[in-house]
């Protein structure tokens, strides 16, 4: 039993030895064996593998304008060339979080020279056609003689203000937003009567901002507007005791528009210094930073004192006024549609939103550096320098350079002293009387260097800088969008220019997702809010 297996094992080898084969060629000891050849792209692949070095990219045979250019030419996008919503990028950033990655860099180039909130506008358009009446027209003017037509943003706001519509205006950063609701606000409160208030200053018109320098900024807009029609415009801001609060609203004549922070105004609100029952035009201007935690339980009051109308038939009686709401932000990011509901029924608010909202501009020029810590302010010194010299010799601008906190500020100031750069220094701890005027003196160019934290990125004025440095790159894409748009602005000359440092894990996947959407040409993620309506196809 134990020796018939392996017999047959023996047995079936023979049989398979002596037995014919099928398709083979019988060849001589001496010929040689044929010659397997391999693919030449999987050659070279094997070659690359044991050398080391990642396969190149073919090169374009027309490369023309760049969307993305990269210190490594492979990873270079084509203007032409836009990435399907599914499709992969290769991303510049890629392995930026490694520390070999240092000194890498890429830039978003710019698409286009003009800003969007002026692309393809009729060169016939004019305010008049948007049925301002003349005198207001007359009184824009004088205040604003460089203001010639509207921007796609201003067009399709002031027509439905007019109306009576609550709106909510979602639009990219410099694109007119301000003149949007301040010029059917003056001509609104024309054609009001003013019910004095023998016991309290009571204002008609009332915009809310969430900083003392946009307070102060609003403020210098509207006041050239209100003194050409006859209507007071005062700001209240905050950062000051209530002595001061008191000088401000006793000031005659009474105020017709009042411009304020939530807390300044909730401290006069509280010691019963104004009232807010004939209140007919409230805006609360970045709304989206004033409905957030830190405003909130400050506005939720001011609210509650607020009379606001539930329609267009609400405002028709003018001795029973009803206010009309107006919404403005730059960034509506998701989840803010619930802080809204807060406000007003999401039904009563007409939505005029931009394409180019949440998206990267693509008329400014955007650089990404991949550095240490250390190297960070031999950086600075270096671009600081350089730009001095091109503002010396030629048209230049002025430059903002933000950090994240008041803390580095401070120490950046002193490190810019020891180097002889001048600059100004603006931040949130720094004490009211301090603070006052500091941004309205870097307006009027009393110096071109302005260090600050994102109290100076939201909505201020900034026409006249041409280069903003990310010191330390913004903790959200939300602040990104508006520290950059500090550039680029309507009615700017200069064209504009964003510099990133990026130093941390977390900056590099911050970067990460601006580079994917730049390639893709789509918004950035987690901003897509529930603004939906975008406003008409002439954008």
């Amino acid at each position: 039993m134990d020796l018939t297996r392996p017999l047959r094992m023996v047995w079936l080898a023979s049989r398979l030895l002596l037995a014919p084969q099928r398709g083979l060629v019988v060849r001589r000891p001496d010929e040689p064996l044929p010659v397997v050849r391999i693919p030449r792209a999987l050659q070279r692949r094997q070659e690359q593998r044991q050398s080391g070095r990642s396969p190149q990219r073919l090169m374009l045979a027309r490369p023309g304008p760049l969307l993305i250019s990269a210190r490594r030419p492979e990873l270079n996008q084509p203007a032409r060339l836009t990435l399907g919503r599914w499709e992969s990028a290769p991303l510049a950033s890629r392995g930026w979080k490694n520390r070999r990655s240092r000194r890498d860099h890429f830039s978003i180039e710019r698409a286009q020279h003009e800003a969007p909130a002026l692309r393809n506008l009729s060169s016939k358009s004019s305010f008049a056609d948007l049925g301002l009446e003349p005198r207001v027209l007359r009184a824009l003017q004088e205040a604003a003689p460089e203001v010639v037509r509207p921007t796609t943003v201003q067009s399709s706001t002031i027509p439905s203000l007019l109306r009576g519509c609550h709106i909510l205006c979602a639009a990219e950063t410099g694109s007119g937003k301000t003149l949007g609701y301040l010029l059917p606000l003056v001509q609104r409160l024309l054609g009001q009567p003013n019910l004095d208030s023998h016991s309290l200053s009571a204002p008609r018109g009332l915009v809310l901002v969430p900083s003392r320098e946009l307070a102060e900024q609003v403020r210098a807009v509207a006041q050239p507007l209100g003194s050409s029609l006859g209507l007071q415009v005062r700001e209240l801001g905050g950062g000051h005791g209530m002595s001061r609060i008191r000088m401000q609203l006793s000031k005659q004549p009474p105020v017709d528009v009042l411009v304020a922070t939530p807390g300044a105004l909730w401290k006069a609100l509280k010691s019963q210094l104004i009232s807010l029952k004939q209140l007919s035009y409230l805006v609360l201007d970045e709304a989206d930073t004033l409905l957030d935690e830190s405003f909130l339980e400050l506005m939720d009051y001011i609210l509650e004192k607020s009379y606001i109308a539930e329609g267009p038939a609400d405002l028709k009686d003018p001795f029973n006024p009803k206010a009309q709401l107006v919404l403005v932000g730059a960034t509506f990011p998701e989840g803010v549609g619930q802080l809204l509901s807060k406000v007003a029924s999401p039904d009563s608010l007409t939505t005029i939103t931009s394409s180019k909202l949440h998206c990267i501009m693509p008329h400014v020029r955007q650089t990404f550096m991949r550095l240490k810590g250390a190297e960070k302010v031999t950086e600075l010194v270096q671009i600081l320098k350089q730009h001095d010299k091109v503002y010396r010799t030629g048209p230049s601008g002025t430059v903002l350079v933000f950090c994240n906190s008041s803390s580095t500020v401070n120490w950046l100031g002193y490190i810019l002293d020891d180097h002889k750069i001048q600059h100004l220094r603006l931040q949130g701890q720094m004490p009211a009387s301090m603070r006052a005027g500091i941004f309205q003196c870097f307006q009027k160019g009393s110096r071109d260097i302005l260090l600050c934290t994102d109290i100076a990125s939201r909505g201020l004025d900034s026409s006249h800088v041409d280069l903003v440095v990310n010191y330390d790159f913004p903790l959200t894409l939300q602040d990104y969008i508006h520290r950059a748009g500090r550039v680029g602005r309507v009615g700017s000359e200069v064209p504009g220019t964003v510099i990133s440092f990026v130093t941390h894990p977390w900056d590099v996947s911050l970067v990460q997702k601006i580079e994917l959407a730049a390639r893709r040409r789509r918004s950035l993620p987690g901003l897509g809010s529930s603004v939906r309506e975008p406003l008409p196809q002439q954008i």
